[in-house]
């Protein structure tokens, strides 16, 4: 069962999710702090290249299914136009400021 986007528990990774599935770039960049970094499948990437080519030019969406970690740890369906749908995991990591200093995500 999906949990729906506004229930989800962590402000920032609500906000996060919102960004994301609206497609918004901008949005999502201004909940990173500056230094934010990422990793895919437990390698690190370059943040700006990923974003574009993994989110935002490929159209994607999460669709929540399960949260831990206070909301920072999630299950999800994840679907863009590159590779189709897959059951993904996303961890954050978010300061005291409420942004974002670094994402993990991959298959689960």
């Amino acid at each position: 069962m999906t949990i729906k986007t506004a229930k989800l528990s962590d402000p920032a990774v609500r906000a996060f999710v919102t960004a994301v599935n609206a497609g918004d770039r901008d949005r999502l960049v201004g909940l990173l702090t500056p230094d934010a970094t990422m990793a895919d499948d437990g390698s690190d990437r370059n943040l700006d290249e990923w974003i574009d080519r993994e989110i935002f030019s490929s159209h994607g969406h999460l669709d929540v299914d399960n949260e831990s970690h206070g909301g920072r740890s999630l299950l999800a369906h994840y679907r863009n136009d590159s590779w189709g749908e897959m059951v993904t995991r996303w961890d954050f990591t978010v300061e005291d400021d409420g942004r974002i200093s670094r994402f993990e995500t991959g298959q689960a």
